[in-house]
């Protein structure tokens, strides 16, 4: 095993990239991205300047990863979602600056969603598909919709529970 970097890949000699971590066709990591070890980076993904992503973390397909961004360990990034890092976006601005987002360990975001920049998605969150995330996500919380919102809880394995951190019959965390 190791690293794997696929020929059509763009990975900046800047970037860090851990071990055992794959990345895959037509994806570009910028310089000074790190993305940590046992990552699997899918087809078509834009790693940008400065981000950092934690270990075990998997992004799928047409995933965009803006400056501004932090990945903790063993998050999902499912298929074309995408976050955003300017509070006032225009074509022409002097004054733009970087608005950060965090992802904490073990959240999942869906398929298509949207991550308004200056929020943070707590630890084991599940973000639905095509939810548009404008504010804070606590620990364990469902949301869906747009704009997203609190509909129920979820244990570590991703299974609904009554209440934030309760574990379920599927595991013993």
């Amino acid at each position: 095993m190791g690293t794997f970097i696929h020929a059509t890949a763009d990975v900046s000699q800047q970037a860090e990239i851990g071990e055992n971590t794959k990345i895959w066709n037509l994806a570009q990591v910028r310089e000074n991205a790190k993305v940590g070890k046992n990552c699997i980076v899918s087809k078509n993904v834009y790693i940008d300047t400065g981000v950092t992503i934690g270990s075990n973390v998997k992004i799928q397909n047409n995933v965009n990863v803006y400056n501004g961004v932090t990945i903790e360990d063993d998050v999902f990034l499912g298929p074309s979602m995408t976050f955003t890092n300017d509070m006032f976006p225009r074509a022409t601005n002097q004054n733009w600056e970087i608005t950060e987002t965090l992802v904490k360990k073990g959240a999942s975001i869906g398929a298509n969603a949207t991550i308004l920049c200056g929020v943070t998605i707590g630890e084991y969150a599940l973000i639905g598909a095509g939810a548009v995330v404008t504010k804070d996500v606590p620990p364990h919380t469902l949301v869906v919709g747009n704009p997203a919102r609190g509909v129920g809880y979820v244990c570590c394995c991703g299974a609904r529970v009554s209440a934030p951190a309760q574990s379920c019959e599927n595991c013993e965390k």
